[in-house]
């Protein structure tokens, strides 16, 4: 289902940019430094914001091949014709957003800490699946904590395993290595001086 869209590398997460000008500069230097993926989230913005921002980004993650993915609005993604969508535990079940988003949409998943969570995304049309906070995070400092293993028993789900939390270029590795296909971050790289320079450092974990 992601068969066309890169199957490894950064997926970089919006942060909750009000400045829809700053946000489309930030995520043009980190496309152009290389990520692999894109979720547009924003837990602050208004409705009409979010709608206004996800569509402004859409045509620039389509200058660099770059799948754009809603986080937690199916629907939203459906309006706007992203190329897909991010559900956590909270935002609805996958099988409607599968439904109306097609078989060729991007439908991850936030599975946590937990397999039996990954394995029933997977069953309900999920074409990848998340783990974390694997580190302390910033953007969720209370979130439950993954263990590394995890990403090695998840191998057996045929889709790719997504970790989060706290990822840095220097932690990275280990959990490539442990088997995560793509790392997300928000802050490492949105938060840096140069986020072009920061998106550079975690694609050379590859």
């Amino acid at each position: 289902m992601t068969s066309h869209w890169p199957q490894r590398g950064l997926y970089t997460i919006t942060p909750d940019q009000q400045d829809t000008e700053r946000l489309l500069a930030d995520v043009a230097l980190v496309l152009g430094a290389g990520a692999s993926w894109l979720q547009y989230r924003n837990k602050t913005a208004s409705a009409a914001t979010r709608q206004f921002q996800a569509t402004a980004l859409l045509p620039l993650c389509r200058r660099h091949g770059v799948p754009l993915i809603i986080n937690d609005d199916w629907r939203l993604a459906a309006a706007i014709g992203a190329d897909g969508a991010h559900l956590g535990e909270d935002d609805g079940q996958l099988g409607p957003a599968r439904a109306t988003l097609g078989g060729s949409a991007i439908l991850g998943a936030s599975c946590y800490d937990r397999l039996d969570l990954a394995r029933q995304a997977v069953a309900a049309g999920a074409s990848y699946v998340a783990f974390g906070a694997f580190f302390a995070s910033s953007t969720k400092p209370l979130a439950r904590r993954a263990s590394p293993v995890l990403l090695g028993d998840a191998a057996g789900l045929g889709v790719p395993r997504v970790a989060i939390g706290g990822i840095t270029p220097d932690n990275a590795p280990g959990l490539i290595a442990a088997g995560a296909d793509l790392v997300a971050v928000i802050s490492g790289v949105f938060d840096a001086p140069d986020p072009a320079e920061a998106t550079r450092a975690y694609v050379d974990c590859f």
